[in-house]
């Protein structure tokens, strides 16, 4: 492995591991304030305890997000000089504004959110949990502004060599900046949805028939069963943006070589990039072209398209981006099954979760992190997917990368992948111990001056 692959696994490890994070906190920060403002309403304890509990994953959550985004953010200079060198005249501010109307806003408002239940007004408490919430979606928009730039850069020129920008709007709302910041806030609410329902479900089966354990569970389960159809239906308007404006990774995505009509969805496939063609294929007769072209007959575009005359591959590494977009699609599935499956049993039943079966609240376990597994796996399609190019049309991946020796990148990956194995690890271990000692004390709630949000029993 030359240094070009090494930094690329190295960045894509980086990332990996932070984005779980703010997948999380992006939608829980929201779901709070849901029952923040459904406990204001109603005064039922059930909603301020299952605040409680979860503004604990929060607050886990967040400090690894910002804890893994600082190391992140270093590899810009030490694997990536290039990247700044040429475009740091439009990502510099970007990342700037993401931390200027995010990051600042979060470390404000945070501290009340997590501590001040019982030292300021109720109001004031619930107004904190909505600006954190507010300042992760804001950081989410400006990060995806970003990187949809990078995809389908617009409002800018080359001036000996470097971009520099003419237009922010156009920079800001590029022609693949909306769909992106929608397929990602749902993946966001989807992960949240199943990680509410898999933990609930967890503390269930333990025999922790809490109403707030209930009320997680009805509230993961409803979010789910809800956004997934919508996450559906935009994927698909992703994907047609992303055929008008990025070929080559829709090619790469299908699995398809020649440039055709009547090109079926392939199910299953083992992508040769050598003999330029796939073996073992298993599909669905025209069913890419019904997708993508809304038509039996539609043609769409084939790898070899992207290869020049004199041999030189100008199309993302084909299998990757091919068997991620089906794990992506597959979890997405699963999902939908399990959530529509689950609403229907629940409102058949009329029993709310005592009317599921053990088996299915099993299978929640294990799909509460279903969400980070799809969320991956559409993120490798689409950023792998932008090979050769780290910014479109403008600058290849090879021109950014640092002149590091392989050895040292190595060195620093392996670090990395052990460091942030042993924290992976570490967090779904709190995460379950959370889980299982939540409903151990019981209690009254102390105390509360007037006008001060309540404060349950932990």
């Amino acid at each position: 492995m030359d240094t070009l692959l090494l930094s690329r696994i190295q960045f894509g490890a980086n990332i990996s591991f932070h984005i779980l994070f703010p997948t999380i906190t992006i939608a829980l920060g929201w779901v709070l304030f849901y029952f923040k403002l459904r406990y204001g309403r109603s005064g039922q304890e059930r909603w301020i305890k299952a605040y409680r509990f979860w503004v604990k994953v929060f607050a886990l959550s967040f400090a690894l997000g910002v804890v893994s985004g600082i190391t992140m953010s270093f590899q810009f200079g030490t694997n990536w000089p290039g990247f700044m060198e040429k475009v740091g005249n439009i990502a510099g501010p970007l990342l700037a504004y993401e931390v200027m109307t995010a990051f600042f806003l979060e470390a404000v408002f945070l501290g009340i959110m997590l501590f001040g239940f019982s030292r300021v007004p109720g109001w004031l408490h619930t107004l904190a949990t909505f600006l954190v919430a507010f300042g992760t979606t804001m950081s989410a928009f400006w990060i995806l502004v970003l990187s949809s730039w990078m995809h389908t850069p617009a409002g800018f020129e080359m001036r000996e060599g470097v971009a520099h920008a003419t237009d922010w709007w156009a920079i800001i709302f590029n022609p693949s900046m909306p769909y992106r910041l929608v397929h990602m806030l749902l993946a966001s609410g989807l992960t949240v949805a199943f990680l509410l329902a898999g933990i609930a479900a967890y503390r269930w089966l333990r025999g922790d028939r809490a109403k707030e354990v209930r009320v997680s569970l009805v509230t993961g389960l409803g979010l789910g069963a809800l956004l997934i159809p919508v996450q559906i239906l935009a994927g698909d308007f992703h994907g047609l943006n992303t055929l008008e404006h990025q070929p080559a990774k829709v090619a790469a995505m299908e699995g398809n070589w020649e440039t055709r009509g009547n090109v079926p969805l392939l199910l299953f496939a083992m992508p040769d990039e050598g003999a330029r063609e796939n073996r073992f294929e298993i599909g669905i007769p025209n069913g890419a072209s019904l997708i993508l072209k809304h038509k039996a007959e539609g043609e769409v575009p084939g790898l070899n398209d992207f290869v020049t005359e004199d041999g030189a591959v100008l199309h993302p590494p084909v299998a990757p981006v091919f068997y991620s977009f089906r794990v992506m699609v597959g979890t997405g599935m699963a999902m939908l099954l399990l959530s529509w499956a689950a609403v229907a049993m629940m409102l058949y039943r009329r029993r709310g979760p005592e009317g599921l079966p053990r088996p299915m609240l099993w299978a929640m376990v294990p799909m509460a992190f279903s969400g980070w597994v799809a969320t991956l796996a559409g993120w490798y399609t689409t950023e792998i997917g932008r090979q050769p190019w780290l910014v479109t049309g403008v600058m290849s991946t090879r021109e950014a990368v640092a002149e590091v020796p392989a050895p040292m990148v190595a060195t620093t990956l392996f670090i990395y992948l052990s460091v942030y194995a042993v924290l992976l690890v570490a967090y779904i271990g709190v995460l379950f111990y959370i889980a299982r000692n939540a409903g151990a004390g019981t209690g009254r709630a102390r105390p509360e001056r007037p006008g001060m949000a309540p404060v349950p029993a932990e």
